[in-house]
């Protein structure tokens, strides 16, 4: 599920684009906004498939080895622990999964996926986790499950192959695979061998999230002029068009926030934007921004301009 900082993330990188393009209608970039956010849950979705791809291609390979005109003992015999895994076939049968990768149209169909998959098998079957999972002689529901989650946590979601696709799927889903890859393990956790599977969906239920990424876009572009100028006065000392355009968006984010939504602390959106700036900006920007946050919060508390409504939060 969504945390509030990859939300703000998300906003940071639509205002970015939105200020590059010089647009004056916000519409568009609303809607991008919400779309880029929908897009994590397809990324979520085809992780999810890539258990019963890999499964595909390791049940297709013991297949072709029996029709050999001389298959050897071990062909005729092979290892089945990896292709009647529990959990990938729990995966594999999961009438939720196939409905929603259908109506999302998210799949790996198509000879070029295919041929990925089977160069990331060939690699997963050198690994140790693989290895042992394999010849360590038991197997039952809790080991399948340790050996799924370990399995992705240390081949699939580590796969330069997989990397390489989604990057050119979207250049987004770099900032966003993270996220997607601990919602699987969430999911992996969460699977019982007598219930059917459980997905998470992408926002909490009865949250206010999408309003809020909203908001934030809006309100940030409708304040722009008077975040602008605030900025300004607070940094007389640099020209404008010296600072970096990624520690202005950030710093207008934050004073947005501040005066906008009453329910979040105002030390909880400080140290918000400033963990953002170590990502998304320049080294030395965190400080800055620390700076220049400050005097503003100490200004506009005086002016009111920031009131905050709840126990625990400070106005």
């Amino acid at each position: 599920m969504l945390n509030r900082r990859h939300l703000r993330i998300k906003v940071l990188q639509t205002l970015y684009a939105y200020f590059q393009s010089n647009e004056e209608n916000y519409g568009h970039s609303e809607k991008e906004l919400m779309q880029s956010v929908e897009r994590i849950y397809d990324l979520y979705i085809y992780l999810l498939l890539t258990f019963s791809e890999l499964k595909e291609i390791a049940q297709n390979r013991i297949d072709e080895n029996k029709k050999k005109i001389r298959p050897s003992e071990d062909e005729m015999n092979p290892n089945l622990k990896f292709v009647n895994n529990a959990i990938i076939l729990k995966l594999e049968e999961s009438k939720t999964l196939r409905a929603i990768s259908e109506d999302r149209k998210v799949n790996w169909v198509g000879d070029e996926h295919h041929e990925m998959f089977r160069k990331i098998y060939l690699q997963l079957r050198e690994g140790e986790t693989y290895f042992e999972f394999m010849n360590n002689g038991s197997q039952n529901f809790e080991e399948d499950q340790a050996f799924a989650i370990e399995l992705f946590k240390i081949e699939i979601a580590n796969s330069p192959i997989l990397y390489n696709f989604f990057e050119e799927k979207s250049i987004h889903w770099m900032d966003d695979i993270d996220l997607a890859c601990s919602m699987v393990i969430k999911t992996l956790k969460t699977i019982e061998l007598e219930e059917p599977l459980y997905l998470l969906p992408l926002y909490k239920e009865d949250d206010d999230e999408q309003e809020f990424i909203r908001q934030l876009l809006r309100k940030t572009i409708s304040m722009d002029k008077e975040n602008e100028a605030l900025i300004d006065d607070l940094t007389k000392n640099w020209e404008l068009e010296r600072i970096a355009k990624m520690d202005v968006i950030l710093m207008k984010m934050a004073l947005t926030e501040l005066q906008i939504f009453n329910n979040i602390p105002t030390k909880v959106t400080l140290n918000e934007y400033i963990e953002i700036s170590k990502f998304y900006s320049t080294p030395k920007s965190n400080g800055f921004i620390n700076g220049v946050l400050d005097k503003a919060i100490d200004r506009l508390q005086k002016e009111k301009k920031i009131v905050k409504i709840g126990r625990g939060l400070i106005n």
